[in-house]
């Protein structure tokens, strides 16, 4: 009989959930990650994320998200700080008219705000007239590397298993194997993923504000611009007022790839700082970090069994939106694993086309 019934590749945020929620169920799991859990170099790394429920038509991201808030707050309520979302929407945005009507369905706590009351609420911000905005009360920055570590750590507490070596190296006798590698998924199966899951480059900087509080009306949102394709989150820990794009970025190596951030996106944030928050725009550059998301060509995650290894699974593709999943996936998998329920085909290897196709991720 192998050792254990689970070897778990990869301990980041799908990774470590899944183990955990494995290991409650009584099954003997191993962890193992080749740098560490929330490493530098793995996209469940850095400071912060957002846990937004808005995800256009969507549904199953939007319940997701409430679900994985609740599940978080269930685990450790210190990993989440609630700083509501605010939404910049222009007039013929239809992702925000799917979204609102996807918030009708799930029961979503939002209000709509035209340009007026978005002044008036968050002065902070210069917009035009014609912005309106969804604000989501209950959405959240979790703390990203921590949140992971403590999952780990917490999960070991109660008899998991963990190991760092290298994800080649790896010599574990399992019944059932999966991958939760993020961006070393295309290096680890180049065959059947190279083409389909895209490792790109992607900056974050935090800038300094004045002294006293942080933004002139608490609590201060995260916030969303889809036009301008940028996001932030308001200063956490005191480590600064977070921007960043969210637009790929240059293919990336996660083994190799310099950390440091580029002046050009230093000089385009600061331009859109002038604009959007004028208080900001000569303020210092306190700290940058350099991730990467592994994107799949349509933002759906990778939720499936390897189509020549019964007993392998591989699990990624988080498109730069996975963090807040984490809980729920684990769960979703481990019912999968343990009970044989039902994947969602859109989860599937098959849906996943090849960005040779020309095809890009869509915006969700």
């Amino acid at each position: 009989m192998p050792e254990y019934e689970f070897a778990v590749i990869g301990a980041g945020v799908f990774g470590a959930w899944l183990s955990r929620a494995l290991h409650l169920r009584g099954r003997r799991v191993v962890l193992i990650d080749q740098y560490g859990p929330a490493n530098s170099r793995a996209s469940s790394g850095g400071e912060t994320r957002i846990l937004r429920m808005g995800y256009g038509a969507k549904e199953i991201y939007t319940r997701w998200s409430w679900q994985a808030l609740q599940l978080f707050k269930e685990f450790d309520p210190t990993l989440i700080q609630t700083t509501g979302i605010l939404w910049l929407c222009q007039p013929d945005d239809q992702s925000a008219h799917d979204t609102l009507k996807t918030f009708s369905n799930c029961a979503i706590p939002h209000s709509i705000l035209n340009s007026s009351e978005i002044r008036q609420r968050f002065p902070q911000f210069q917009i035009t007239p014609e912005t309106w905005a969804i604000y989501e009360p209950d959405a959240a920055a979790l703390l990203a590397r921590r949140g992971v570590q403590t999952v780990v750590r917490e999960t070991i507490k109660l008899g998991l298993e963990y190991r760092q070596e290298k994800f080649e190296d790896a010599n574990t006798q399992a019944e059932t194997y999966i991958y939760a590698c993020g961006p070393w998924l295309p290096k680890l199966f180049p065959e059947l993923l190279a083409d389909r899951i895209r490792p790109t480059r992607q900056e974050v900087l935090y800038f300094g504000q004045e002294p006293g509080p942080a933004m002139p009306c608490q609590p201060n949102p995260c916030w969303i611009d889809s036009a301008a394709a940028m996001y932030g989150i308001p200063d956490i820990e005191n480590r600064g007022f977070k921007i960043a794009f969210d637009k790929h970025g240059p293919a990336i190596d996660p083994d190799t790839e310099s950390r440091l951030v580029s002046q050009q996106t230093v000089d385009l944030a600061r331009q859109y700082l002038a604009q959007r928050f004028p208080k900001l725009k000569d303020a210092p550059l306190l700290q940058a970090e350099v991730c990467q998301y592994e994107n799949t060509a349509n933002g759906d995650y990778l939720i499936d069994r390897h189509p020549d290894h019964d007993n392998v699974w591989l699990l990624g593709g988080g498109s730069g939106h996975g963090y807040k999943h984490g809980p729920v996936i684990g769960e979703y998998l481990a019912d999968a694993l343990l009970n044989g329920t039902a994947i969602d085909p859109m989860f599937s290897l098959a849906a996943k086309v090849r960005y040779e196709d020309g095809t890009r991720k869509s915006t969700i």
